[in-house]
């Protein structure tokens, strides 16, 4: 089975492998794809298999990269999914590839991604790409790491901006999130409903440009949750597990 680039001029009629079928997510999906369209002027590649599934990855030049990170002349990995029976067959080191050779041919240094210190729901698998010989070059509050490929040693080493993150604190819960994710932007008002019944204050905070991204308040800008000013998680869940967080929340106040 052979992977397909998305255009511009395809991606209207092909799927982007999140939420497949999925009908409560279908305009956050539509969401997602005029994001990446507006994306792909400024260098975005997005990359799948040839198939109904999730296995796919989506990257861009670091500077154009939605992401608080100073990794000038780098290719930076939004995401590399490969799930289900596609796991373990080669899908994800021919994606990465795929990238590699992009960058090279562009005249970059290497290529950067955002991992977790150890397996966390919707971060990439350190391991995975350690293995492949990337290198953790910085990290962050709470569990965020860099890791990168290099092939130019004279190139300055990529970093996390060191700007203090700071923002107004906010009684409840407030959620930073981009449209990069469709289960971000989709399960949104269910989470406000569930808050609301608690009778907790629900904000969410859209975060609409490259330059607002980029000096966020948050690490993973596709989503970051959270209570009465701090930092609690950057997984995306469902109502039953965000009503159960917040029975945790209360109990540890």
């Amino acid at each position: 089975m052979g992977c397909i680039q998305l255009t511009k001029n395809n991606i209207e009629n092909e799927h982007i492998c999140c939420a497949l079928g999925a009908k409560q997510y279908e305009k956050a999906v539509n969401e997602k794809k005029k994001w990446l369209t507006e994306r792909m002027d400024e260098g975005l590649v997005f990359y799948r298999l040839n198939e109904r599934a999730k296995v796919f990855i989506e990257y861009l030049p670091a500077e154009m990269a939605w992401i608080p990170i100073q990794a000038p002349n780098y290719m930076y990995i939004n995401c590399l999914w490969v799930s289900g029976r596609y796991k373990n067959s080669g899908y994800a080191k021919q994606l990465l590839e795929y990238c590699k050779e992009d960058a090279i041919a562009r005249g970059m240094d290497g290529i950067v991604h955002i991992v977790g210190k150890k397996k966390y729901p919707y971060l990439s698998d350190k391991c995975f790409f350690e293995h492949l010989g990337f290198e953790v070059v910085d990290q962050a509050e709470p569990y965020f790491q860099l890791v990168a490929l290099r092939w130019n040693e004279r190139d300055i080493v990529p970093s996390f901006k060191k700007q203090e993150r700071t923002f107004s604190i906010e009684e409840g819960i407030s959620i930073y999130y981009t449209s990069q994710c469709p289960f971000a932007v989709g399960t949104l008002e269910e989470l406000r409903k569930v808050a609301e019944n608690r009778g907790i204050i629900f904000t969410a905070h859209r975060l609409t440009t490259k330059d607002e991204a980029q000096n966020s308040p948050i690490i993973w800008t596709t989503y970051g949750l959270f209570y009465n000013g701090k930092f609690i998680t950057h997984e995306m869940m469902s109502s039953n597990q965000f009503d159960k967080l917040l029975s945790k929340l209360i109990l540890e106040e």
